[in-house]
């Protein structure tokens, strides 16, 4: 009786959980499908992808060995700390708290550095922060008079932080949003942004434990380059004698739009015992800056332990540097009670004329 009693409640939750779910992907569907139509036309009609003309593209970098050995497809499969940066609402399955890094030596010796940290704040949902670095290495200064250097050196860094918070509204759906300082450097001049994530994640019954998950990224402000490197001094007036050729000014730089995506994908655990474990995934993208694609993954676990990965980013896409991908990881417990550590490893193809970019990281529970 008490069984009967509970399934109508259970019944209108997951009711609820649906339409929060179908009413949550929707709006993130309008929100990105007026991105998208900011893709250019020829006067012909070919569209033209936005490819590199857009801010902040070290955000599109994704984070963590374990999503990255999946091919990108994690957007519902995101259950642990890197729901950070992947869904906000993957936060809600947390169980403990984590903190976690990851870093890769991205292209040209590019460092890629990532870390977050979450704690689960019991029914008032899970809270969290995380630090993105991209850094390029010194380099020395030269100019079209002084091809050999003027004796001076100049670095790039790209830094986002935020914050984020998930809430598992029912036990099958969960919420989440990330808000973003975004910070661009080259030598002294800098650009400033602001943005958020939104994220839903819902669970179902079928095939496994089917999950839908969403996220709209980088939803926020354009981004300006200022800074003495701008500043000049011109001739006004080149071609009359005499004149001042030291006025001066500063150049006019345009703004640009940070690469909103919207990202939609489902995960699954056809294999589930106590020995072995398969989740598969499959992620559609659909940026503001280029064309859609399709990420597809695998994840096999041998007792919750050790694991082993595999995928495919960016399919179907025109002139695509994604590819093939895959890793390994282990999930081994420490010497305190309920800490465990989590160290992985990724390789992801970004290309023939580009090679690929290794990935290794280190979490905790505790």
């Amino acid at each position: 009786m008490e069984n009967a009693s509970l399934m109508p409640r259970r019944k209108h939750l997951l009711l609820g959980g649906r339409r929060a779910l179908v009413l949550g992907v929707a709006l993130l569907w309008c929100v990105a499908g007026s991105a998208q139509a900011q893709v250019g036309t020829e006067p012909g009609g070919t569209n033209v992808s936005k490819v590199g003309t857009t801010a902040g593209e070290f955000l599109q970098i994704g984070v963590g060995p374990r999503a990255m050995a999946m091919g990108g497809a994690f957007v519902a499969a995101s259950d642990d700390v890197t729901s950070l940066y992947w869904n906000p609402a993957g936060l809600a399955a947390l169980t403990q708290g984590e903190v976690f890094f990851s870093h890769s030596e991205w292209l040209a010796s590019i460092d890629f550095d990532y870390v977050g940290g979450a704690y689960r704040l019991g029914n008032l949902g899970t809270v969290g922060a995380s630090i993105t670095v991209l850094s390029v290495p010194e380099m020395i200064v030269r100019t079209e008079e002084r091809q050999d250097g003027t004796g001076e050196t100049f670095d790039a860094m790209d830094l986002a932080v935020g914050l984020s918070y998930g809430l598992a509204v029912t036990d099958r759906f969960s919420v989440g949003v990330t808000g973003k300082f975004i910070q661009q450097r080259i030598w002294h001049s800098t650009a400033t942004g602001y943005a958020f994530d939104l994220g839903t994640r819902f669970r179902t019954d079928f095939f496994g434990g089917l999950t839908i998950g969403a996220t709209l990224y980088n939803f926020g402000t354009d981004m300006r380059m200022n800074g003495r490197d701008l500043r000049a001094f011109v001739d006004s007036s080149p071609g009359e004698f005499g004149d001042n050729d030291r006025l001066p000014a500063n150049f006019d730089v345009d703004a640009w739009s940070l690469p909103l995506n919207f990202q939609i994908g489902v995960s699954s655990q056809p294999i589930n015992s106590r020995m072995h474990q398969l989740t598969v995934s499959a992620d559609a993208l659909h940026p503001s800056s280029n064309y859609e694609s399709v990420n597809v993954g695998f994840e096999y676990g041998f007792m919750q332990r050790f694991f082993v990965r595999g995928g495919y980013q960016s399919m179907f896409l025109q002139d695509s540097e994604g590819g093939i991908s895959g890793g390994i990881g282990a999930r081994l417990p420490l010497f305190y009670e309920g800490g465990v550590g989590d160290v992985g490893y990724a390789y992801r193809s970004v290309g023939s004329r580009l090679g690929g970019v290794h990935l290794v990281s280190l979490g905790i529970s505790f």
